[in-house]
């Protein structure tokens, strides 16, 4: 018996048969909660259960789509879509706008359940992570089991998981994509050969595009032929990348599973449904948004060094400048005080804007001097808006009344700008602030 999927969750013969073979070595399993925010959104709106139902922008505001519902995927709608080609493609769906507080609340209810049953942990987004429930001498209990006890824990919350089961984390991710909704999918050890021999090149995780076209120019079309390939030809096209991805496709690697304490970035940003083109409007977004990543900054306990700022303009490129902070901090206040003199750098009168982004980079690194500012990095006092025990208790205050009663609770004259002049999309953390 190689890999087993198609309903497996609902085999109980199934399920006795794979038990019974002892599993040998490293158990890793990937658990991916299924249409996560439209799943949530059918939980609390029993009217929409077995509908097609849309998390995202508006359609007529140049909104995308952030998920949808299996029964919005079966009309041909997918993440990432424009809104407007959504609703041509699925006419009757049920539009809603997202509810990231909720979505937060029952993910943090999943990742409880999870670390219920192994310490080894490591959450990779808000609806995705990793364990390791390698059997030992003092837990014997087959991994298989493991993940299909989640799956029920899962669904008694009102959501489900899909499950993959394998002895690397490459492994157990491509088969928690393998049967969705509600799959449990297992690669025994040893058989991840012919699992990933026929699968395409972009099913790998860390394969994108670019990899893609280099690697097929070069004949390689599976992720079974790139096992097979010469090391060093595969290095030198894609270089190291190309080093990760043969031992992923090899199941050599062994990245280990942890808490993912390594943030590389924290970071907000908004579309806007027309263009903004006057400059205090702009700045009141960029507010928001750094408003938005302190907060954030603060639940998460980070303080970083460098703050960035991206804006793309109605042609659609993209421009972004980065500024280092000095002393690493959480304080929006202080950030505004820099983005609005990195924004000359990036608009002048005339231009027009349809997005704004504001990131937190460098938690990992060092003030200079034994934690001195130096002269350049340094904000003076007169440059913030108020002291800094003032504002530190302001920002309390606020996040306690958000924490609370949601984000629309409290907020401050320069968010009430933007009024309704949103997609209603919004993205946490994209890659794209260097």
């Amino acid at each position: 018996m190689n890999d087993v999927s198609k309903r497996l969750a609902d085999d109980e013969a199934a399920l006795d048969a794979l038990t019974s073979i002892p599993w040998q070595g490293r158990a890793i399993l990937l658990v991916d909660l299924d249409a996560f925010f439209a799943s949530v959104e059918q939980l609390d709106h029993p009217g929409w259960r077995g509908k097609p139902v849309i998390v995202g922008g508006n359609a007529g505001k140049r909104g995308v789509v952030s998920t949808c519902s299996y029964e919005a995927r079966a009309y041909g709608v997918r993440s990432a879509m424009p809104s407007s080609t959504a609703a041509r493609l699925c006419p009757n769906a049920i539009w809603t706008e997202g509810h990231y507080d909720r979505y937060r609340e029952m993910s943090n209810k999943v990742m409880a359940i999870l670390w219920d049953e192994t310490p080894h942990v490591q959450q990779v987004s808000i609806d995705e992570a990793f364990m390791d429930v390698t059997p030992n001498e003092i837990n014997r209990e087959h991994p298989v089991l493991v993940a299909r006890r989640i799956q029920r824990r899962v669904e008694e919350l009102g959501v489900t998981c899909s499950v993959g089961v394998g002895a690397t984390k490459a492994v157990a991710k491509l088969a928690s994509d393998m049967d969705k909704p509600r799959g449990l999918t297992v690669v025994l050890p040893g058989s991840e050969e012919s699992f990933f021999d026929p699968q395409p090149l972009r099913a790998l995780s860390g394969i994108g595009p670019s990899a893609e076209r280099v690697l097929k120019e070069h004949g390689i079309n599976t992720l079974g032929e790139l096992a097979r390939a010469d090391d060093a030809s595969v290095i030198t096209w894609l270089g190291k990348a190309g080093r990760v991805m043969l031992d992923r496709v090899r199941s050599i690697e062994d990245d280990p599973i942890e808490p993912d304490d390594d943030v590389k970035s924290v970071s907000n940003e908004v579309s806007f449904a027309t263009d903004m083109t006057e400059r205090s409007d702009i700045m009141a977004a960029i507010c928001t948004m750094a408003a938005k990543t302190g907060r954030r900054l603060r639940r998460k306990g980070l303080k970083g060094h460098t703050l960035a700022l991206k804006i793309r303009y109605d042609d659609r490129t993209v421009r972004s400048v980065q500024r280092p902070i000095g002393m690493p901090s959480d304080d929006e206040f202080l950030f505004e005080s820099m983005l609005d003199e990195m924004l000359d750098e990036l608009w002048s009168p005339g231009m027009s804007v349809r997005l704004v982004g504001v990131a937190v980079t460098g938690f990992g690194e060092k003030a200079d001097d034994d934690g001195q500012l130096s002269l350049f990095d340094a904000q003076p006092e007169k440059d913030s808006l108020m002291g800094e025990k003032r504002r530190r208790g302001i920002m309390t205050a606020s996040d306690m009344v958000k924490e609370r009663f949601g984000e629309s609770a409290l907020r401050f004259g320069r968010e009430l700008r933007l009024g309704g002049n949103t997609t209603g999309s919004s993205s946490k953390n994209p890659a794209d602030y260097k």
